[in-house]
């Protein structure tokens, strides 16, 4: 198959909020073209792309899987619904030995295990790390687990039992594991190489933290009573970021295989998780300290580009941080792109087979037209970005 390289670029603005926190509860921040800037970690923004999958219903919930380490419970759940008599502690017994078949490892976690032996209760096993599985994959295990239901354990170590359960939990992935991928550090058999890479957004300017103090009030004091019932402060910033994603279209499709639906075209869940992909990461947001600044905003540019060569990030054009000499940073930070991409994309002779999409919103962003074809809503882009895609999945290699 033909490499094929699906960039994502967007220019969003952000009021006063505070995304992604460090460990002192921050904003997170990076130094670059030797000044601070505002800074979301890619791990912040990917979580809300994948999240958004399911609240949007972008995709079928068939089509998407369960990062969670209390494996054990999931599956158990689904035993219980494909055979009523298999409840309880029988179901988290199958459970975890079907777990335990496809490589992974379970414990019950002291704590859990130590508030359990308090209470008289079992604590139910989990697995040492996050594992990321399909809802096809689940469903596969806990039928393995009902046929084996008499005597799992000697069931399991069948050869060909367990071998079966590998394969069930390595095979039919989830769009979201084909994108983001799976990694688990002691079972790399178990490993799915990601599809995606999404950058650490980053402003486009210079940015200092600021902290806002603040007080509330106790509803029942007296007009005797004086003071705050509580004081404290929150750090926050604003900015004008530029987020970047960068999607292989051929790992994609390896990733997927034939898909999770067998009465479509090979091509037709790529593109339907292409098109998903750009639409989540376009439109999602990160809700850290969301309640406290209502950041709910919208990016003002977006350019896609599709390539045969490799992935360009356009954060270079931004390396000299912008000084907000218009009043603001969207004008300037929108000139700069459109000047600074068909210089590179000339220099290292990647225009010809490449394709751009752009969606812009108001004047700010007028220049960026200049760069492609536009798209009037969120919805034309996605379409048009999958149909290119599919065509170009077809072409032989």
């Amino acid at each position: 198959m033909n490499r094929i390289f699906l960039d994502v670029h967007a220019l969003q603005t952000v009021p006063p909020s505070n995304l992604n926190r460090d460990d002192t509860g921050a904003p997170k921040t990076a130094v670059y073209g030797g000044v601070p800037r505002a800074r979301v970690s890619s791990q912040a923004w990917k979580r809300a792309t994948r999240t958004y999958f399911g609240d949007e219903n972008l995709l079928d919930p068939s089509e998407l899987g369960v990062r969670t380490k209390k494996v054990v419970e999931v599956l158990a759940e689904r035993i219980a619904l494909l055979d009523e008599s298999l409840r309880g502690q029988k179901a988290l017994e199958l459970a975890d030995e079907t777990v335990k078949a496809t490589g992974l490892k379970t414990e019950v976690p002291k704590r859990k295990a130590d508030a359990a032996k308090e209470t008289g209760t079992v604590a139910p096993p989990e697995a040492k790390y996050l594992v990321f599985l399909s809802s096809r994959q689940l469903d596969g295990l806990a039928r393995l687990a009902v046929d084996g239901a008499a005597d799992i354990a000697a069931y399991l170590k069948d050869k060909a039992n367990k071998d079966k359960a590998k394969e069930i939990a390595d095979s039919r992935h989830s769009v979201d594991i084909a994108l983001f991928g799976r990694m688990v550090a002691d079972s790399a058999d178990f490993n799915v190489d990601a599809a995606v890479q999404v950058a650490h957004a980053l402003s486009v300017h210079r940015v200092e933290n600021e902290s806002d103090y603040y007080t509330a009030v106790d509803d029942e004091n007296t007009e005797e009573e004086t003071g705050a019932g509580m004081i404290g402060t929150v750090d926050f910033n604003s900015a004008t970021l530029y987020r970047y994603a960068a999607l292989g279209v051929h790992q994609l499709a390896a990733n997927l295989g034939q898909g999770l639906r067998e009465d479509e075209p090979q091509t037709e869940p790529v593109r339907r998780a292409v098109e998903a992909f750009v639409h989540s990461f376009v439109a999602s947001l990160p809700t850290g300290k969301i309640n406290t600044f209502g950041h709910h905003t919208l990016p003002d540019a977006v350019v896609v580009k599709l390539r045969t060569t490799r992935p360009i990030s356009f954060v270079a054009a931004f390396e000299d941080p912008i000084r907000g000499d218009q009043g603001g940073h969207v004008r300037e930070a929108s000139d700069r792109l459109a000047a600074y991409v068909p210089d590179i994309e000339r220099a290292y002779g990647d225009q010809e087979s490449t394709l751009t999409w752009v969606l812009r919103v108001g004047p700010n962003t007028l220049k960026l037209a200049d760069l492609g074809p536009e798209s009037d809503t969120l919805s034309d882009l996605v379409t048009a970005v999958g149909c290119a895609v599919a065509e170009r999945l077809e072409q032989p290699a």
